[in-house]
């Protein structure tokens, strides 16, 4: 069990959170690794083709004779080492997702939460509350937090001034914490999360 401090919207120290052993350290590289490739993989459209040389259009009569014009022999204009041949071992549409089982998933979000309190990136504040749905406010409070990069936000309920002051901020992904995944998780620089949705992660994850 490790103690992580609990701030304000201000930077400032409320009080202390103890964070569960079970979830904030784990540490499994290989099933981690193979979470982000699948959460990758499922991004790609997967949907690039090239042509061979058979759906190429043209190239139907022999572009010679075959003996006795003093030239290789040829049977195609689309042949792939013609211009506008067809495309030798080129990409054809397939399906690049991959498949965890529920286990896996699991723990793969483990490690992935413990590399955020390892490196000391994980920011836990009493309550996220916005007086208004101003995108300035947001910024002050990410300036308070020293949390200026890309940030994941993790809250208990999202409320439409939430929603509305953080969307313009490309550098800010807002999540439910019934919505977080590896690879938001491991992309952000550093996770803001609020105490009340630490938790609910903890009472989903153990």
């Amino acid at each position: 069990m490790s103690k992580l401090s609990v701030l304000n919207t201000k930077g400032e120290k409320v009080s202390d959170i103890t964070l569960s052993k079970e979830i904030w350290e784990v540490q499994n590289d290989a099933v981690l690794y193979d979470a982000i490739t699948l959460s990758r993989n499922s991004l790609r459209q997967g949907t690039a083709d090239t042509k061979t040389r058979s759906e190429v259009s043209g190239g139907g009569a022999k572009p010679w004779r075959q003996k006795g014009t003093g030239r290789a022999r040829q049977g195609s204009t689309r042949a792939p080492h013609w211009y506008h041949g067809g495309v030798v071992f080129g990409p054809h549409p397939r399906d690049y997702s991959k498949k965890m089982n529920r286990k896996e998933r699991r723990l793969a979000l483990k490690a992935a939460l413990s590399c955020k309190a390892k490196d000391k990136e994980l920011i836990v504040i009493d309550k996220f509350e916005l007086e208004s749905n101003k995108t300035k406010e947001v910024k002050t409070l990410l300036s308070n937090l020293k949390a200026e990069k890309n940030v994941l936000i993790v809250v208990d309920g999202l409320s439409e001034n939430m929603i509305l002051a953080t969307r313009n901020l490309r550098n800010v992904i807002l999540l439910q914490a019934d919505e977080i995944n590896v690879l938001d998780i491991i992309s952000a620089d550093k996770m803001i999360a609020t105490e009340k949705a630490i938790k609910q992660i903890e009472e989903v994850l153990i």
